[in-house]
């Protein structure tokens, strides 16, 4: 089988084809650009190699092809700029973040301009009676949370990572929270975003529905920078908790925890957050936090509410646990231990790359129906047990999306085969289940031959239709999402 992206460029994966540096502008044109571009951000537009590779920046497995250079951009008016200079010339943009997307979103395959937002990082305005706030592209979740609080408000969207708001609306990001506060789709209701022209599109208002027209909010979110460039957003607050108590259960099999999660859903608890992490996950946690979780099939979760709805709602889930085989039921108010708890899973990546120092992790996920979920999730541990590799999972158990954090000897030719061949029947075996190849890393570079196969080729054609019409010139984050063709 060939190389799953750990070798040279060009090279076919069995996750996607992210080919080789697509044809890039002539050197001369280039060059042009580049001093148009000096002409008008001065030293805010950076080619120095060090800062290019920054920006190429990707925390999975795909190689990274950085961008000719790099413009900082300050306001809507810079993106604009940006766009009228290198549109014309036909340079590719690529909008960057903070650069946590998993697969390759913000790789320049074709070279060109990376437009970084992170000094687009103001909160614009705060409507507390009506429960949003517009944002610029740039803030992350951490520093929105911070100015959020003294106004008893927060955004919900906990992918992990501290991503920007605008990167987390273009992958459609999702997380911890989702179960009970959706994903970006469910919690954007405007967009400002610059065309392939220059110009603004203004997706929608602040009216919590409408039927007027198109939906081009939808479409812009989860559309990975490839047809526009996200200037601003209206998005959803919800209303800080009265009180917050996590818990953690153990249970004998992953089978056992599905079955909790799917009756708790059933008689409508209203979960915050439950996390599913498998015996590996829970004992690298253990290691990395200093945590003595009992290292087996573990759920962790988050209840909001009253302090009498909480602790209703915490006693009834242990009740479901106990009846479908949990035990170890354990549940706290205290601020510094759900910290804590919580902490450790969002440091379960990290946790699981020490388990096996010197291997290459390499980070993926799918989504199934959450009646699905055992069986997938049971299905891929034999698959790594019978090709011997070592792989965490740990999933978001309440939407059935899971990733596993597969850890590789790049240096083992068979090892890199087996863990191809795994990663491949990961996809497809979830798609079969009338899952996804993706419930919220994005296609990208990584993913795009999956997407046919889970679509269909009158979808993609549909797309391609979408980004002809938006992007004739191809110049927005070229060579993602779609297959070549």
């Amino acid at each position: 089988m060939a190389n799953f992206g750990f070798g040279t460029l060009g090279e076919r994966s069995a996750l996607g084809r992210f080919a080789a540096d697509l044809p890039r502008i002539d050197a001369k044109v280039l060059n042009g650009t580049l001093e148009a571009l000096a002409a008008r951000f001065g030293n805010r537009l950076v080619t120095s190699q060090a800062v290019r590779e920054q920006h190429a920046h990707t925390t999975s497995w795909l190689p990274r092809q950085p961008p000719d250079g790099v413009v900082f951009v300050q306001n809507v008016a810079d993106i604009q700029d940006a766009v009228r200079i290198c549109a014309p010339r036909k340079l590719p943009l690529i909008a960057y973040g903070t650069g946590t997307s998993l697969e390759g979103q913000v790789n320049a395959p074709a070279g060109g301009i990376a437009i970084d937002t992170r000094d687009m990082n103001r909160l614009l305005a705060v409507h507390a009676e009506d429960l949003d706030c517009v944002i610029e592209p740039g803030i992350t979740r951490k520093l929105l949370n911070e100015q959020l609080r003294d106004q008893g408000l927060f955004f919900p969207i906990d992918p992990g990572a501290d991503a920007s708001i605008g990167g987390m609306a273009a992958t459609r990001a999702s997380g911890t929270n989702a179960v009970r506060y959706g994903t970006m789709r469910d919690n954007v209701l405007a967009l400002k975003v610059v065309r392939a022209d220059g110009e603004i599109i203004n997706t929608a208002t602040r009216a919590k529905k409408s039927s007027a027209g198109y939906d081009l909010t939808r479409l812009f979110v989860g559309s990975e920078g490839t047809l526009g460039i996200i200037a601003e957003l209206t998005i959803r607050l919800h209303g800080i908790p009265e009180t917050i108590a996590a818990a953690s259960c153990s249970f004998p099999t992953v089978d056992e925890a599905c079955q909790a999660t799917i009756l708790a859903i059933q008689t409508g608890i209203p979960l915050a957050r439950i996390e599913l992490l498998d015996e590996m996950q829970v004992r690298a946690c253990n290691a990395y936090s200093k945590l003595s979780l009992p290292e087996t099939t573990l759920l962790l979760l988050e209840f909001h509410g009253t302090e009498a709805d909480v602790a209703g709602q915490s006693e009834r889930f242990g009740e479901i646990a106990k009846e479908c085989g949990g035990g170890n039921f354990e549940w706290t108010m205290r601020p510094e231990d759900r910290t804590r708890l919580w902490q450790a899973r969002h440091d379960a990546y990290w946790a699981a790359r020490a388990l096996r120092p010197g291997a290459e992790p390499v980070t993926t996920d799918v989504c199934v129906p959450i009646s699905r979920l055992a069986e997938c999730v049971t299905e891929t541990q034999r698959d790594l047990r019978e090709n011997r590799l070592v792989s965490a999972i740990v999933g978001h158990v309440g939407d059935g999306n899971f990733h596993t954090v597969l850890l590789c000897d790049m240096n083992d030719a068979d090892e890199v085969r087996r863990a191809e061949g795994y990663l491949d029947r990961l996809v497809k075996r979830a798609q079969a289940m009338d899952g996804t190849c993706t419930g919220e890393h994005g296609i990208g570079q990584g993913k795009q031959e999956y997407v046919a196969g889970e679509l269909g080729d009158e979808a993609i054609e549909t797309m391609r239709l979408v980004k002809r019409a938006l992007d004739p010139d191809n110049i927005f984050n070229p060579g993602k999402i779609l297959p070549a063709d």
